[in-house]
């Protein structure tokens, strides 16, 4: 071999170990629940723990809204993700995302939809919203705050667009402050909304009451890829799992606003199946 072709065959070889010595990027996507900057806030310490217990990189992603983020699940861009239990279901049944933990929010690893008015509404069952506007929390994927109340609101029997009206505000928050400033008869949100900062800090919450509220279901999900390795799946609910009790745990677990969070499977989801099936008529 002569001199160029040896250091040719040189370089190659030192490519070829340097490549493989690099380390694969995880990529977490966070649904837009919150504006990006909060988000990004919010979850970089937990990117930062994932990345130094498992020995990779894991890049936080948050998109802009909730369209540019769904794209992300279609495009199975995300190794791990975190949205609602309808984005579950869907991303599940179309793209293989398993489960592997659940929110527990104040408490409660369960949360539920519900129908908030004003006090001074003169609306005291779900049969007096015939006729009104009703302002939903976010797009029609959202559980807690469209579907959950639209299948309350079709158990009683009214039809979206021809006993109400439908409207949508960007997030529950943005509904409740449009329900107190009068701009809606009433509001689709979760059970929650009237203890969350973003709205007590704002509002007079006591002017407000819950209507209706649904059945309790499992709190907001985090799953990962269908393909990932099973020993990787382990490691990373684990991680997740173990926050609590910690002194970095615990501090992550507070920059989340969450309590906690529980290993969870597919079947922890089939009230969330029943009512989506009820009030989209879905099957996932």
């Amino acid at each position: 071999m002569n001199k160029k072709h040896f250091l040719t065959s040189l370089a190659f070889i030192l490519l070829l170990v340097e490549t493989s010595s690099v380390v694969a990027e995880l990529k977490m996507g966070i649904f837009p629940r919150r504006p990006v900057a909060a988000t990004n806030k919010l979850f970089t310490p937990l990117a930062e723990k994932l990345s130094k217990e498992l020995g990779q990189p894991v890049k936080l992603l948050v998109a802009k809204n909730f369209k540019a983020y769904w794209k992300g699940i279609q495009n199975k861009e995300y190794d791990i993700t975190h949205y609602n239990q309808y984005h579950y279901l869907l991303s599940n049944k179309n793209f293989g995302y398993k489960v592997i933990a659940v929110n527990e929010e104040m408490g409660s690893r369960t949360i539920a939809g519900a129908i908030t008015v004003r006090n001074d509404s003169g609306i005291n069952s779900i049969q007096d919203l015939k006729g009104k506007t009703i302002l939903f929390g976010g797009g029609k994927k959202a559980m807690a705050s469209y579907i959950a109340p639209t299948g309350m609101l079709k158990q009683a029997g009214l039809v979206a667009d021809q006993d109400y009206k439908v409207q949508f505000a960007n997030n529950p928050p943005n509904a409740m402050i449009a329900l107190y400033n009068k701009a809606s008869d009433a509001a689709g949100t979760g059970n929650v909304i009237l203890k969350i900062k973003s709205v007590t800090s704002k509002i007079d919450t006591s002017q407000i009451k819950i209507l209706a509220e649904s059945e309790p279901f499992i709190h907001l999900p985090w799953a990962v890829k269908g393909d990932m390795p099973v020993e990787m799946v382990q490691k990373i609910q684990s991680i997740l799992t173990s926050l609590k009790g910690t002194e970095d745990g615990d501090k992550i677990l507070k920059s989340m606003r969450v309590s906690n969070l529980h290993p969870a499977a597919d079947a922890d989801f089939a009230k969330v199946r029943e009512i989506v099936k009820f009030a989209l008529g879905e099957d996932l």
